[in-house]
């Protein structure tokens, strides 16, 4: 019950975007962008996240980032994270620049919940090439939610990162932060998994997707959140539940792509080809579903 007064408090204040045919958008979450040390578990596909921006990036996608983009609960410091991953960043600045960024914070990245740690960590960077500031992201607000709306079919999709109401990862997260600092950081790079974690505790993200469909029945929403890090696409008849999945996964990475007014679950791993070439890969793995099958109005 507390997750779903949570989740429709950020319904209820979460920035409307109207939406068309014509309208891309990615969302990934959980990216979890490190400082490149052996805690840091998007490292070993920041290759294949960059080539997937790109392929967005060319393609007119809209990326909605949904929480957890950036790993501060692990490394205190968004300027050594910003440094150790500075190709992905002038990446996410150029989908910035022309308005096709959106960044919502979730419990490892809620620093940015707070107006002044977001201006003072993302709107610029100290340049070590050049010794000088620049812009990264000047004047972004970074968001709890969006309500995408669509213009011509009768649906709204509420998109947040999914983490509100978890009473360890958002009433408790300062003291969570503090353990996964200074104890779990180190200790799961020999296997050693975080209890409190969704994405290592089975029935903690068994629990947690069920007060998401708690929440999608009582309120008739379509829901996209991250989080637990298993990537969600509704089977015909289920609840209108998606989730991105992440970036992290030891293979792939998952995100869930909206284009044509249809919605699908994809993923982009390295895979090798006949000649055994390595070469990245986009497979859809769930739809595309037309939009209008979700309809809630």
């Amino acid at each position: 019950m507390f997750t779903s007064k949570k989740l429709l408090s950020a319904y209820e204040k979460a920035t409307r975007i109207q939406f068309d045919e014509h309208s891309k958008f990615i969302f990934f979450s959980d990216v979890h962008r490190g400082d490149n040390s052996l805690s840091d578990e998007f490292a070993h596909n920041q290759n294949i996240y960059n080539f997937a921006l790109q392929y967005y990036l060319e393609a007119g996608f809209t990326y909605i980032e949904v929480g957890d983009g950036d790993e501060l609960w692990e490394q205190s410091k968004f300027q050594v994270i910003r440094y150790a991953h500075s190709d992905v960043f002038m990446l996410l600045r150029q989908f910035y620049d022309l308005n096709r960024f959106i960044m919502l914070y979730g419990n490892h990245n809620m620093t940015f919940k707070n107006p002044k740690q977001t201006q003072k960590q993302l709107f610029n960077f100290y340049d070590e090439y050049d010794d000088l500031y620049r812009e990264l992201f000047p004047e972004i607000d970074v968001k709890e939610a969006v309500v995408l709306e669509n213009k011509n079919v009768p649906v709204e999709i509420f998109v947040v990162h999914g983490h509100q109401g978890d009473f360890i990862n958002d009433q408790i997260w300062p003291i969570m932060r503090s353990l996964n600092r200074y104890f779990w950081r180190f200790f799961h790079i020999i296997g050693l998994k975080n209890p409190a974690s969704p994405a290592k505790n089975a029935q903690k993200r068994h629990k947690i997707e069920k007060n998401y469909s708690k929440f999608i029945a009582a309120y008739h929403k379509t829901l996209i959140v991250g989080h637990t890090h298993r990537p969600k696409f509704p089977k015909q008849g289920e609840l209108p539940y998606f989730n991105t999945g992440c970036c992290i996964h030891p293979r792939n990475i998952t995100g869930i792509e909206i284009e044509n007014n249809h919605i699908a679950l994809i993923e982009w791993r390295i895979s090798p080809n006949d000649n055994g070439t390595l070469q990245i890969l986009r497979r859809i793995i769930r739809g595309p579903r037309p939009l209008s099958e979700f309809s809630n109005k």
